[in-house]
C-alpha cells in the first residue's frame, strides 16, 4: 500500500505542478497580447494579474462546495484548463483588430481560466487529507505550485515565445495539460469513476488541440491579414516584440506589436529630419552613438558624412537588428547600413550600457519606440538623460524622436523640459511625415560654442531637409502645452501623458 499510496500522492502533486504552470503561461500570453493591441504592457499585465488572482480566489472559494466524485473533477479541471487557457490565444488573435470585443473576451478568459486553477489546491487537499499529515500535504502542494510558476516565469521570454511564438506556446501548454490527465485516466484507473468516459474527453481534447496547432500558421496568417489589410511578407516573435512586415504595391510597412515603424514610401522625411539637424550642428562628428533605431535607418543617413569614423548601435532586440542585416528586401532599405565596417551593433538594454561605457561620443541619436509603458519611459527619464551627458564630447549634440507634438503635444513638451534640465542649449521642432502626421523632435547642444543654426558639414542627395534649422521649430499654437512636468525615473509622468493622448485615438 505505502508504494501505492506514493504513486498516487505524487501523480496528483505533479498534476498541481503542471496546472500551476500552464495557468501562468496563459495568462502571460493573454497580457502580451493585450500590450501588443491596447498599449501600456504594464497596466495590461497588471489588470491580467489582479483578475486572475481575484479569479482563483473565486475558484479557491467554491471549490467547498465540490465534494463528490473529487478525484474525477480534479482531472476534468486540468482537462478544462488545457483546453480553455491554450484556446484563448487563438480566440484573441481571431478577436484581434476589435478592441471592444477583444477586451470583453480577454478579460472573460483570464477569469474563467483563474477560477478553474484556483480550484486545484483545495481539491487536491481535500482529496489528501485523510492520507497525508496535514503539515507534509501543505508543504507539498504549495512547494510544487510555487516551482511551477517560477518555472513558466523564466521560460516564457527566454526560451517558449522566441522558439513557439505567443499561440504555440500556449497550445503546446495546454497538450501538457491534457496531457498530464490522459496519465493520470490510465494510472489512476482504480481509483476514477467512469474512466473510459474521462479518457474519452481527455483524449478528445488533446486530438482538438493537435489540430489546431496544425492549423496554427493559417490562422495567426487570417488574423494578421485582417489586422494589417496589407500582404505580410515576414512575420516573426522575438523575447521584446512582434515584428510584422507588410507589402501593398509599392509599400513596405514594418509594424512592432502593432504599432507602424516606418512605411517604405515616406521613412526618408522621418529620417532625414531625425539625423541630419544634429549631425550638422555637432562641432565634431567621428564617434556617434545611435540608440534604438535598430532597422539601420538612421544609420544609413549618418554614413552619409565622410568625416564619421565609427558608429555604435545600441538596440535591446537581436531579433530587430539581424533582421535588418540579413533581408534582402530590408537591406535594401537601410542601404546595408548595419553591416558596414564603420558600425558595431550591440544588442544591449541602452539604460545598462550607458552607465558602463568609457566611450565619448560627438554625435548622439535617440530613437526608440514611443513612451507607451515604464520600460520604455525611463529611457526619456532625467535620469537617464543626465547618463548620455556624462558620454558627451564637450560640443556634442543629442537628438531624441519625441511623438506627435499635434497628437500628443503634453508627451512632447515633457520630453523636452526634461532635456532642458540637463544641457545648456535645448530646442524642438517637428516635420510632417505623411504616415504619423505632424512628428517631432527634441535636440540639445552639449556647450554654448555652437547654434541651432549652424552647419558644419553637409550630406549629399538629401530628398527632404535642407539644412534651414528655422525652418523646422515654428510650432502653431495647437502644438504648445506650457503645463508639463519633468520626467522623472520615481514618478514617470511621461508615460502617463502618453496613455492619456494616444488612448483617445
Amino acid at each position: 500500500m505505502g508504494k501505492k499510496f506514493l504513486k498516487f500522492e505524487y501523480l496528483l502533486l505533479f498534476a498541481v505542478f503542471t496546472i500551476a504552470t500552464c495557468g501562468l503561461v496563459y495568462e502571460l500570453v493573454a497580457g502580451t497580447l493585450a500590450s501588443y493591441l491596447l498599449g501600456d504592457s504594464v497596466k495590461q499585465f497588471s489588470f491580467i494579474i489582479g483578475v486572475y488572482l481575484f479569479a482563483m480566489g473565486v475558484g479557491s472559494y467554491f471549490a467547498k462546495f465540490l465534494t463528490k466524485n473529487m478525484l474525477n473533477t480534479f482531472v476534468e479541471i486540468e482537462i478544462l484548463v488545457g483546453l480553455i487557457g491554450s484556446l484563448s490565444s487563438v480566440v484573441l488573435f481571431l478577436l484581434f483588430e476589435s478592441v471592444y470585443s477583444f477586451q470583453l473576451i480577454l478579460y472573460l478568459l483570464v477569469f474563467i481560466t483563474g477560477c478553474l486553477v484556483g480550484l486545484e489546491i483545495p481539491l487536491l487537499m481535500n482529496i489528501l487529507k485523510d492520507k497525508v499529515a496535514f503539515r507534509d500535504l501543505v508543504s507539498n502542494v504549495f512547494t510544487f505550485d510555487y516551482i511551477g510558476a517560477l518555472l513558466a516565469s523564466i521560460l516564457f521570454p527566454l526560451v517558449l515565445v522566441p522558439k513557439l511564438g505567443i499561440m504555440g506556446t500556449s497550445l503546446f501548454f495546454g497538450m501538457i495539460n491534457i496531457s498530464i490527465a490522459i496519465v493520470l485516466c490510465f494510472s489512476l484507473k482504480k481509483e476514477l469513476k467512469n474512466v473510459y468516459l474521462l479518457r474519452f474527453k481527455a483524449i478528445g481534447a488533446f486530438v482538438t488541440l493537435v489540430v489546431v496547432a496544425f492549423f496554427s500558421d493559417s490562422i495567426l496568417s487570417y488574423t494578421e491579414g485582417n489586422l494589417y489589410g496589407e500582404n505580410i511578407i515576414y512575420s516573426n516573435t522575438t523575447p521584446y516584440q512582434r515584428i510584422v512586415l507588410t507589402h501593398n504595391k509599392s509599400d513596405y510597412r514594418l509594424y512592432l506589436n502593432n504599432n507602424l515603424q516606418f512605411s517604405s514610401k515616406d521613412e526618408y522625411r522621418y529620417h532625414e529630419a531625425l539625423v541630419h539637424p544634429a549631425m550638422a550642428m555637432a562641432k565634431n562628428a567621428k564617434n556617434i552613438l545611435v540608440l534604438g533605431g535598430g532597422d539601420g535607418l538612421a544609420v544609413r543617413e549618418i554614413l552619409k558624412y565622410p568625416e564619421v569614423q565609427k558608429i555604435t548601435l545600441v538596440d535591446l532586440d537581436e531579433g530587430m537588428t539581424k533582421l535588418f542585416k540579413t533581408n534582402s528586401i530590408l537591406t535594401g532599405f537601410n542601404e546595408n547600413a548595419l553591416n558596414d565596417p564603420k558600425v558595431q551593433v550591440l544588442n544591449q538594454d541602452a539604460f545598462v550600457w550607458a552607465k558602463s561605457t568609457q566611450s565619448k561620443f560627438d554625435v548622439v541619436v535617440i530613437d526608440f519606440p514611443d513612451p507607451s509603458n515604464y520600460s520604455l519611459g525611463k529611457l526619456y527619464s532625467l535620469n537617464f538623460y543626465n547618463t548620455i551627458k556624462s558620454i558627451l564630447a564637450k560640443d556634442a549634440v543629442i537628438v531624441v524622436q519625441t511623438t506627435s507634438p499635434f497628437f500628443a503635444p503634453k508627451s512632447f513638451w515633457c520630453i523636452n523640459k526634461t532635456l532642458a534640465e540637463t544641457f545648456p542649449q535645448v530646442d524642438a521642432y517637428h516635420a510632417y511625415v505623411p504616415s504619423f502626421g505632424e512628428w517631432g523632435f527634441s535636440i540639445a547642444i552639449n556647450s554654448f560654442e555652437t547654434t541651432f543654426n549652424t552647419v558644419n558639414r553637409r550630406a549629399d542627395k538629401l530628398r527632404f531637409y535642407n539644412y534651414q534649422f528655422d525652418q523646422f521649430n515654428y510650432f502653431a499654437k495647437d502644438m504648445i502645452s506650457n503645463e508639463v512636468e519633468i520626467n522623472r525615473l520615481d514618478n514617470q509622468i511621461l508615460v502617463r501623458y502618453f496613455d492619456e493622448e494616444w488612448g483617445k485615438l
